[in-house]
């Protein structure tokens, strides 16, 4: 049985589709990045899921359980941390989980248990008594995954859980969403990349209310087929202006997109671009840059990571991509 099972979900707002026919489901154990735009139907999603809110049409369950015929059941199986967490940070750190557990219906046995455990896990045992002010931003978000965690949930949903953290609080942050990983499944929402690259095994993105890519994320990334070649080009025995250049290059065999670049390491003369191709394109570069006269200064060859994937399936490049190139992004 999944752990999530989302079909054919629906949300509307008078005559605007904030989801259009969202279909996805999560197994057990697995750490998902669901990632989206603002407004892409991110947060609708989650809200759905954790029964804040109904969908027009379409089905949601969690573990089996309908968030809307039975909310209160279905949010037992949830553990949720939303982006700012909700912590009273008058209060000690072990005072605050216990108040979360009786907000959970633990009884008070089981509560110590619970409390207990979830300072272990969370790296949280020595700070039990001290006031959540004085904890630093990366322990608090601790507390908000200790409370997520106290009924034990099967699932756990992450809101931008690394938000406003430095790279320290980060990287402990991350090792804890893997070692919570291996007992549940996690969706994680975010919009660091990079995050989804190094925490997650799957990923998804959403894009005006529809699911646009699903699957591990290195097959997603490889899914892509891409690679980036930036081109450094200095005046040789002509000058070209950047369109004259662009266009060029743009009409190159191979090239699927041109992306310009703003490099404040150029000097005067020198500009450069980003072509994004299906395989390698430095022979065919190389001829034309030496045709026209040009000095060709770099050719920086790189397969194309997450970030370039979410950037082409919501359209991040569009513009710039069809006035340079001509053609669509993938």
């Amino acid at each position: 049985m999944s752990v999530i099972s989302a079909r054919g979900l629906e949300k509307r707002y008078g005559d605007k589709a904030a989801l259009s026919g969202v279909d996805f489901t999560v197994p057990k154990g697995e750490i998902v990045g669901f990632l989206g735009p603002n407004g892409a139907g991110k947060t609708t999603t989650m809200k759905i899921l954790t029964g804040f809110i109904s969908p027009t049409a379409g089905e949601a369950k969690v573990c089996g359980i309908n968030v809307v015929s039975d909310p209160v059941a279905a949010r037992r199986k949830i553990g949720y941390l939303p982006e700012s967490a909700p912590v009273y940070t008058e209060m000690r750190v072990v005072d605050y989980l216990q108040f979360m557990g009786q907000v959970r219906g633990l009884d008070s046995a089981e509560r110590a248990a619970a409390v207990d455990r979830a300072l272990r896990r969370c790296g949280l045992t020595e700070r039990a008594k001290d006031e959540i002010s004085t904890l630093s931003k990366g322990y608090r978000q601790r507390v908000g995954l200790a409370q997520a965690i106290l009924h034990e949930p099967d699932l756990l949903i992450l809101d931008e859980p690394t938000s406003g953290l430095d790279p320290n609080q980060i990287a402990e942050i991350r090792a804890l969403i893997r070692e919570l990983g291996e007992r549940r499944t996690v969706i994680l929402s975010t919009h660091i990349l990079s995050e989804v690259q190094a925490t997650c095994d799957r990923v998804l993105i959403i894009h005006k209310g529809r699911i646009v890519a699903d699957g591990p994320t290195a097959t997603v990334t490889a899914a892509s087929q891409g690679e980036r070649l930036r081109v450094v080009v200095g005046p040789g025995e002509v000058r070209l202006t950047p369109q004259q250049l662009h266009a060029g290059l743009a009409a190159l065999p191979g090239v699927r997109q041109l992306v310009p670049v703003d490099d404040a390491e150029l000097v005067e003369g020198e500009l450069a671009v980003d072509l994004l191709s299906d395989g390698d394109l430095r022979a065919v570069t190389s001829r034309w840059v030496t045709a026209q006269g040009l000095t060709l200064l770099e050719q920086r060859r790189e397969r194309s990571n997450l970030e370039e994937v979410f950037r082409r399936l919501t359209g991040a490049d569009d513009a710039p991509a069809r006035a340079q190139s001509g053609r669509a992004p993938l």
